[in-house]
């Protein structure tokens, strides 16, 4: 789920959808959920807590440390597309710039393997 803008609202909005996929039924058993969230302000307004609050019970936030970005992988791609693929170049519109953004995610992202574990070599 994206939305066009990073608000607190848009963020609530993504816990109900979860709410409605995920959370818990009258007469069946609800499983708990994690959910992995970083220090952005749409993670940590007063009415995004109090979402959260009311869904400990069966949602879990799992904070991720203040600033690692070793430990979120659009970062390193971020930097990929930033130091290979956008630096010294000049674009003559936002649009453009879009246009090159969305076609390297798109090259990093068919690039990865499918099954990551197919074809693994154990070594004893």
């Amino acid at each position: 789920m994206t939305s066009p803008t990073k608000r607190s609202t848009d963020f609530i909005a993504l816990l109900e959808r979860l709410d409605q996929i995920h959370g818990p039924r009258p007469g069946a058993a609800c499983k708990p959920v994690v959910i992995a969230l970083d220090n952005g302000a749409i993670h940590t307004s007063k009415a995004t807590r109090a979402a959260l609050e009311a869904r400990k019970h069966w949602l879990t936030p799992e904070w991720l440390a203040k600033y690692a970005p070793e430990l979120d992988d659009i970062e390193r791609d971020w930097k990929t597309i930033k130091t290979h693929h956008l630096a010294h170049k000049t674009f003559e519109n936002r649009d453009s710039l879009q246009a090159t953004i969305e076609t390297e995610i798109q090259a990093i992202n068919s690039s990865r393997k499918t099954q990551p574990l197919a074809k693994q070599r154990i070594s004893a």
